[in-house]
């Protein structure tokens, strides 16, 4: 070898070999080039390698065996050029580029907002991006890699590119902040990895990246890098959107479990472009406003209905890669249904691949078991103490409103992260600083979560499964709420539906369970969820919660579906429901699609769509969900004949409607009902018509009210009102 007319950089041997067994924090400080002496001393880490050459436009020199692996030599040039590594291992040499040659792909101001906890699109800057740089031999396209890590005494690099052995791509620590920094070169999406960190234990522990945009399907446990190609189609819904406000507009939303809706013949789930193609039409032919996606995050378990999250960042591999996943939010917004997402930030999965102890530490779970242990759920509680954990919780919140163009987040188990004794008996828990059991970090991860979504993105909605009567859920932060858009009305529907399991010739001795809601309905913007949870685990369909042979089953479901679209408050209800399905539901199998061959079920899913419409084109039923004075009871007292009757208040461009409930067993044929206003009333809705499978029992399309005083209206009409049974009415 030609002697070299500058001098090697010096490296004291033990930090070498710190590098080689991948315990050094800065690996780039002994790797790559470094002027040294007027050349550039290039050190490369090929343990491999028979022979190693360094090679850029003019010249090359061939590296010399320096330690475990570690191969070294002096580039004759005063600064460092646009350099590739040309390494042997027996046959022709590999040519690559050098990891080591590359500045941080993070610059001081991220650095500074991770550590601040203030990092809203943190999602950018974490995790694998391809990224595309010029240079003087060709352009560069490679991946980079960052991973936050605080605990960790070294991390590496194990995956597709490197025959998932790390020894050749340490990773370097930057700074104080615990992020760890690398970029590969040549490398691009599709490709799988994992970090491996060595603890504080000494203990190496191989980890999924928490910021992964996607996955390997399960049962393997890889992320995979992603390059979103996707063009948006739905410029005019997001501008519209932006225009108003969920709560003060129609919403009628479909929830829906994706993987168990339809089903392959075999089993294998739907793609995200078979639902893509599908989905859409459906919905919106039901005239539903909204669906809601149970998680759609990736998750190792499917019993688990996607509520056991590794992975909050990638949307399910079972369906495809996330652009798939961005069609069919895409083709749902064209249809003109808005997309919300199922949201778990209150607790995550127990896999030792994903974020569990991440960096050997218990990093993103309460490290206290009091706080960081789910019993109820068997899992992890995050730290909401940690700021960067909460920082990671609400930037992932904006990543799937903002990258996925999602409508809103139903936020899953608010209780169990508001109280610290949740689930928890006496000597379990520990009072706060104020001695109540309030979790007062989880209140204001919320609040910085509410706060920071509704700034971000306009026209969105946040939606909290909350069953407690904690104070104001849907108040602003401004006024010192929690925040949400809406709350789910857990009273209404237990109440509700005790009601209905009633016998009718009982229910006069319950009636109260179907008034009550009316005493906090305007505490709250309520959302009535008729969710999976009530229709599964040995709960039963929706139909066989009703009592009576099966004629009376369908006529009191359809009675119940249109009492709940006309009560105060958005509805949802559950895919399967709208079938009137028999059994309930199991996620194993899709939805028993043949019931619709059946007129009476087809009649159910006839009436949502009808009520649907009828709701849509009736803004007095939801446009004043959250004003007092846009609801009024005709009669709340009737228990005897087991009737509801009330007013949904309009206005001028939007004329009121009545809304008449009869749960008993039969029809009463003279009853007369106060009304607003005298004049004709359109029965613009009767769940007893023949074409829903009903008796025909009703008022031929339309009654007419007279003037005079009747249950505190000035004028009443005489009307039918069919046995099991809802009408609405609106002056015409």
């Amino acid at each position: 070898m030609t002697p070299q007319a500058h001098a090697v950089q010096p490296v004291a041997e033990d930090e070498l070999s710190q590098v080689v067994h991948g315990q050094h924090g800065n690996p780039h400080g002994v790797l790559g080039p470094h002027p040294h002496d007027g050349g550039v001393t290039v050190r490369v880490l090929k343990p491999l390698a028979s022979s190693v050459e360094v090679r850029w436009d003019g010249g090359a020199v061939a590296l010399t065996h320096e330690h475990e692996g570690i191969w070294v030599g002096v580039l004759p040039l005063p600064d460092v050029p646009d350099y590739r590594v040309a390494a042997s291992y027996g046959a022709d040499p590999i040519v690559l580029d050098d990891s080591y040659r590359f500045l941080p792909t993070l610059g001081e101001m991220d650095l500074h907002l991770i550590n601040e906890g203030r990092h809203e699109q943190l999602w950018e800057v974490l995790g694998a991006h391809v990224r595309h740089y010029p240079g003087a031999l060709e352009p560069v396209t490679g991946t980079s890699f960052a991973v936050w890590a605080p605990s960790a005494r070294a991390v590496r690099i194990k995956a597709d590119f490197n025959s998932w052995d790390g020894r050749e791509h340490p990773m370097r620590q930057l700074g104080s902040s615990g992020v760890w920094e690398l970029f590969v070169p040549g490398v691009r999406g599709g490709t799988a990895y994992k970090y491996v960190i060595l603890g504080p234990d000494g203990e190496w522990r191989e980890k999924a990246d928490p910021m992964a945009a996607w996955a390997e399907k399960p049962a393997d446990t890889a992320s995979k890098i992603f390059e979103s190609a996707y063009e948006w189609g739905d410029d005019a819904w997001l501008a519209e959107r932006a225009k108003g406000s969920p709560v003060n507009g129609p919403m009628s939303i479909y929830e829906m479990h994706l993987a168990s809706w339809k089903k392959h013949h075999d089993g294998r789930f739907w793609s995200w472009a078979e639902l893509a193609d599908e989905l859409p039409a459906y919905v919106a032919g039901l005239g539903f406003t909204h669906v809601e996606l149970m998680p759609v995050m990736q998750h190792p378990f499917g019993g688990s209905w996607g509520y056991h999250v590794t992975s909050y960042f990638a949307p399910d591999s079972r369906f495809g890669d996330p652009d798939g996943f961005r069609l069919l939010v895409d083709r749902l917004h064209q249809a003109g249904v808005g997309v919300i997402l199922d949201w778990v930030p209150g607790h995550f999965a127990t896999d030792e691949w994903a974020l569990a102890r991440f960096d050997g530490t218990p990093l993103y779970e309460d490290p206290n078991p009091q706080r960081g242990w789910h019993k109820e759920w068997g899992s992890h509680i995050f730290n909401f103490g940690r700021r960067e954990v909460r920082n990671f919780l609400y930037a992932n919140a904006v990543y799937w409103l903002q990258e996925f163009h999602a409508d809103g987040l139903r936020v899953d188990g608010v209780a169990s992260m508001l109280y610290l004794d949740y689930a928890r008996e006496d000597g379990e828990w520990s009072p706060n600083i104020h001695g109540g059991h309030e979790n007062l970090e989880a209140v204001q991860f919320l609040q910085e979560m509410n706060a920071t979504v509704y700034k971000r993105i306009p026209g969105i909605a946040t939606i909290a499964e909350e069953s407690t009567s904690w104070p104001g859920v849907t108040r602003p932060t401004s006024a010192d709420g929690l925040g949400f858009g809406f709350k789910w009305n857990m009273g209404w529907m237990h109440d509700s539906l005790d009601y209905l399991a009633h016998e009718p010739v009982h229910r006069a001795y319950h009636h109260g369970e179907m008034t009550f809601s009316l005493v906090y309905a305007f505490s709250e913007n309520f959302v009535l969820p008729l969710s999976h949870d009530e229709v599964v685990h040995g709960k039963g369909s929706l139909l066989r919660k009703m009592p009576g042979d099966r004629w009376q089953q369908l006529a009191n479901l359809r009675a119940y579906l249109a009492f709940m679209w006309a009560h105060p408050g958005k509805q949802l209800l559950f895919m399967g429901c709208e079938l009137g399905q028999e059994s309930e539901w199991a996620e194993s199998r899709e939805l028993d699609w043949w019931l619709l061959e059946h007129p009476e079920h087809r009649g159910v899913s006839d009436l949502v769509r009808d009520l649907n419409a009828a709701y849509v084109g009736s803004p007095a039923v939801w446009s004043r969900d959250n004003d007092p004075s846009g609801f009024q009871w005709i009669d709340a007292n009737d228990a005897g004949r087991n009737v509801f009757s009330f007013i949904r208040r309009g206005s001028v461009d939007s004329p009121d409607v009545v809304c008449v409930s009869n749960f008993a067993s039969v029809p009463h044929d003279d009853y007369r009902v106060g009304l607003p206003a005298d004049g004709e009333w359109e029965e613009i809705l009767n769940t007893d018509a023949e074409a829903y499978a009903g008796s025909g029992v009703g008022n031929f399309g339309s009654v007419t009210a007279v003037a005079g005083d009747w249950s505190g209206q000035p004028a009443h009409a005489t009307i039918v009102v069919p046995p099991l049974a809802t009408v609405w009415l609106r002056r015409r």
